[in-house]
């Protein structure tokens, strides 16, 4: 019968293993560890998900569960728009692109409005991950008019970075960003470009950038490890509170 110890305590006698364990090897397996810590395979994963998350541990599906070392954290405010790569450069952190895929779709229904398009309208979309010491923490998808971006501006030389790579060209001249910013539990495509599970939570930003003109030129989604990103905002007290 499951030891029906509270949750946080199970995540501090987790915290301790894999404290003691050191960076690139394997935490028992869990059918032992599940029975060392007196819970179900089902309530460790859960528990495990946390440091996943952390990027502490890194879950590979018939392998096992391998201790990382401490993840640098890409920290950034939110009133200026940077890529990835200028964040990472700002802390001497090497930053790469994995996976990359790109493909031609056509505008659909939900983004006629964005793009003021009509439907049946060609877009380039651009899916791709961004790794730090061989580890993925960000998968990043943009959506771009073809009168913007082509499949033959991202070769060769592109890294990753839709930003940098349109302010480097100087067009279209680029004015803002308007982002949502959000909880979002892990689809299948994303923890597998991720190495997560599905179901994993990620700190996910909706962004459109517009052009000087007022037209939306991009509209991606960007999907970042919590524990590899922290993102803050300076905000101003109104003058009668003052």
């Amino acid at each position: 019968m499951e030891n029906q110890q509270p949750f946080h305590r199970l995540q501090s006698s987790l915290s301790k293993i894999i404290e003691q364990t050191p960076p690139g090897k394997k935490l028992p397996a869990e059918p032992l560890l599940a029975k060392t810590l007196g819970v179900s395979r089902a309530t460790l994963r859960e528990a495990m998900r946390d440091f996943e998350s952390q990027g502490l541990i890194l879950r590979r599906q018939g392998i096992g569960t391998f201790v990382v070392s401490h993840p640098h954290v890409i920290e950034s405010g939110l009133e200026v728009l940077e890529s990835i790569e200028t964040l990472a450069g700002k802390i001497g952190l090497n930053v790469t692109m994995g996976d990359l895929q790109i493909d031609r779709i056509e505008t659909q229904k939900d983004l006629a409005p964005i793009f003021d398009l009509e439907t049946g309208t060609p877009l380039l979309r651009v899916r791709r991950t961004i790794l730090t010491e061989s580890r993925p923490v960000a998968y990043l998808i943009d959506i771009l008019p073809e009168n913007i971006l082509k499949h033959s501006d991202l070769e060769p030389g592109f890294t990753g970075s839709v930003l940098d790579l349109l302010l480097r060209r100087g067009s279209p001249m680029l004015a803002k960003s308007i982002a949502n910013i959000q909880a979002e539990a892990a689809t299948s495509e994303v923890a597998r470009a991720l190495q997560i599970q599905r179901g994993d939570v990620l700190l996910v930003f909706l962004a459109r950038l517009f052009e000087a003109e007022g037209k939306v030129v991009d509209y991606s989604t960007s999907y970042f490890l919590p524990g590899y990103f922290q993102f803050h905002v300076v905000r101003s007290l109104r003058r009668e509170n003052l």
